[in-house]
C-alpha cells in the first residue's frame, strides 16, 4: 500500500482545498493518505472550525476520516492559534524543535508531498 503524508505550509485557502481533496480521495480509494498541517496553514484550522466557512464540510470529513495527523506546535504557538487548535481537538505535533520531523516519516516508509 502507498503512504503518502501531505505536508500543508500555505494558508491559502485556495491551495488547502486541494489537501484536503487529495487526502480524502486516498482514504476512500484504501490508501493511506495523512496530512500534517505547518507554517501558515494552521491558523485555516479555527478559521474551518466555522460552519460558515467554505472549507467546513471538507474539513469535517478529514477530521471525522482521521487523516490529519496534527497541526505544528511551533508555528501555531507562534502564529497565536495554538489553544483554538487544541479546542478544535487536533493534536499539536513537533518533536523537531517544535515542528514535525519529515525525517520520521521518510523512515517509515511514507512518500512527502508539500503544499
Amino acid at each position: 500500500m502507498n503512504k503518502v503524508i501531505l505536508f500543508a505550509f500555505r494558508g491559502d485557502p485556495m491551495c488547502f482545498v486541494h489537501v484536503l481533496l487529495n487526502g480524502l480521495d486516498m482514504a476512500e480509494r484504501g490508501q493511506e493518505g495523512k496530512i500534517i498541517i505547518e507554517g501558515d496553514a494552521v491558523k485555516l484550522i479555527p478559521e474551518m472550525a466555522q460552519p460558515d466557512h467554505f472549507l467546513h464540510q471538507l474539513y469535517l470529513r478529514a477530521v471525522k476520516t482521521d487523516i490529519i495527523i496534527g497541526a505544528c506546535r511551533a508555528c501555531s504557538t507562534k502564529l497565536g492559534v495554538a489553544a483554538a487548535i487544541e479546542q478544535e481537538g487536533v493534536r499539536l505535533v513537533g518533536d523537531m524543535s517544535g515542528h514535525p520531523a519529515m525525517s520520521d516519516y521518510i523512515a517509515r516508509g511514507y512518500t512527502i508531498i508539500t503544499f
